[in-house]
């Protein structure tokens, strides 16, 4: 399993993406203004656990339902924006375990409530369905959106800038994490 104990702050987008841009790591950028900021923490890291759900959401609510260890889900909602995949009560789930962020490709609601908590959390948009709960979804599996993709274990960091992804940590020390 994939852990950070680490709550350290992280340098902005644009320090990280200047220490790194001769760098052997390989720095990946979501595409610009794809994703808005919904939660009450801007700027958020963590190791990436991924899930794959399409206007179904059950996946996402059982792994925020666990300990988060200051990790960020990903969630491939398939780009949807009938549906809403997050809202106040998975949210809070989050929170309580301990999760640094969630992001999201697709809709949340409950977005004032979520503007509230002490979590990051980006996403297409705003819908105010839930979603059905019909399909299981997939739990690890490497994601692509943004012109990205997302594998579980790599690292991703997010603030107002917008998001970059890495295979490793990009500051501090990765003494505590292991995968």
């Amino acid at each position: 399993m994939a852990t950070s104990t680490s709550n350290s702050i992280c340098p902005s987008l644009a320090d990280l993406c200047d220490n790194h841009v001769s760098s052997p790591e390989r720095l990946l950028v979501v595409h610009p203004g794809l994703l808005l900021d919904y939660g009450k923490k801007k700027r958020f890291h963590g190791r990436i656990e991924t899930v794959r759900c399409f206007e179904s959401n059950p996946i996402v609510r059982s792994v925020l339902s666990t300990p988060g260890d200051n990790r960020v889900l990903v969630v491939d909602g398939g780009g949807s924006k009938r549906v809403a995949i997050l809202g106040d009560q998975i949210t809070q789930l989050a929170v309580q375990n301990q999760w640094a962020g969630v992001i999201v490709n697709g809709c949340i609601r409950d977005s004032a409530i979520i503007a509230d908590m002490d979590i990051g959390v980006k996403a297409l948009g705003t819908h105010p369905v839930k979603s059905i709960k019909t399909y299981p979804g997939e739990r690890g599996v490497a994601v692509n959106f943004g012109g990205v993709e997302f594998v579980r274990g790599h690292w991703v960091y997010a603030d107002e800038d917008g998001i970059i992804v890495s295979e490793s940590l990009l500051h501090g020390n990765d003494s505590s994490s292991k995968l």
